[in-house]
């Protein structure tokens, strides 16, 4: 039985590298620059050279490692083939083909945000079920679909977009992707900062975040860990916003958790509690109660779940 397995996390400015046990225990991490000039043609070359020679190092023979995962910022299908990725510069590529015929080693390939749920499920937040739901909440929102300890990607690799779920048809503002209405325009740093600022031009309420010079998601959070009525009521929204799209990922899954990370996931019970009442509200008396957790492996969750990969 092959002793170990590369976990690869490719960023639009750096990639993740890490060496795992069959078992997943992590032996050692790493980072490479994400080389982006020539539409990205450098990236995957680099990802070969930087587990070749930590083979090299390690005296790691071929025979020895069950394979490469590798988790990239795009749609990926079954073959391996990731169909445009805007971030690197690629068209549609082959990262398994590429990579096999680099390093002469088994290769699979997912959506790095479908790897980071498979991490979670496997040694972090969803630690103990098969059936997991994740959402990122950072600048955008993200998220993955994990059915019996395996990813959903759907036809073209595009399952688990969460963040672009409709909850508000009437919005005119426009998401990042070109469309309106969109779970990432409500419930990410930025959104619940629009949120914010929507509101406090609307009226003058009384709220401690007047007194601040730059609004962030954390100081939205921590005013209303303070009780103040307005940060309050804007956790909330996102709150309810989060839960909408969260019941109808539900009705179509039936996970047996939701797993939230992201920075916005900092702000901890507060959130969950915020998340975990509206979506009990609002969802079929089958699918309440599901448990909700925050993410614990951080920036690390790319590479435990790319690990994954190669034995799931």
């Amino acid at each position: 039985m092959s002793s170990y397995i590369f976990g690869i996390d490719i960023g639009g400015t750096t990639v993740k590298c890490g060496l795992f046990t069959a078992q997943g225990e992590l032996l050692e991490k790493w980072e490479i620059p994400t080389s982006r000039e020539d539409a990205g043609a450098n990236v995957l070359p680099d990802v070969a050279a930087a587990v070749l020679d930590k083979m090299k190092e390690k005296n790691i023979a071929k025979e020895d490692v069950a394979g490469i995962g590798v988790g990239v910022p795009g749609p990926v299908r079954d073959d391996g083939t990731v169909l445009k990725c805007a971030n690197l510069g690629w068209g549609i590529t082959s990262v398994n083909t590429i990579l096999q015929e680099l390093t002469g080693l088994k290769v699979r390939v997912a959506n790095d945000a479908n790897v980071a749920a498979l991490g979670e499920m496997w040694k972090g937040g969803g630690r103990g079920f098969d059936d997991v739901i994740m959402i990122t909440l950072g600048t955008g929102v993200g998220g993955g679909v994990i059915v019996g300890g395996r990813i959903v990607a759907g036809s073209n690799g595009a399952g688990g977009e969460i963040g672009h779920i409709i909850i508000n048809p009437a919005e005119t503002d426009v998401c990042g992707c070109g469309g309106h209405g969109h779970l990432e325009q409500y419930a990410s740093a930025t959104g619940i900062v629009r949120m914010a600022k929507k509101r406090l031009a609307a009226d003058d309420s009384s709220t401690a975040l007047r007194e601040y010079s730059e609004l962030t998601a954390k100081v939205i959070f921590d005013c209303a860990k303070q009780k103040d009525k307005v940060a309050c009521e804007l956790v909330d929204m996102l709150g309810s916003y989060l839960a909408l799209a969260l019941t109808h990922v539900a009705a179509t899954v039936d996970p047996q958790v939701f797993v939230i990370g992201g920075g916005v996931s900092k702000a901890g019970q507060i959130l969950l509690d915020a998340v975990s009442r509206h979506y009990n509200e609002n969802i079929l008396y089958a699918l309440r109660n599901k448990e909700f957790r925050l993410a614990e492996l951080g920036n690390d969750a790319g590479i435990y779940g790319s690990a994954r990969l190669v034995i799931a």
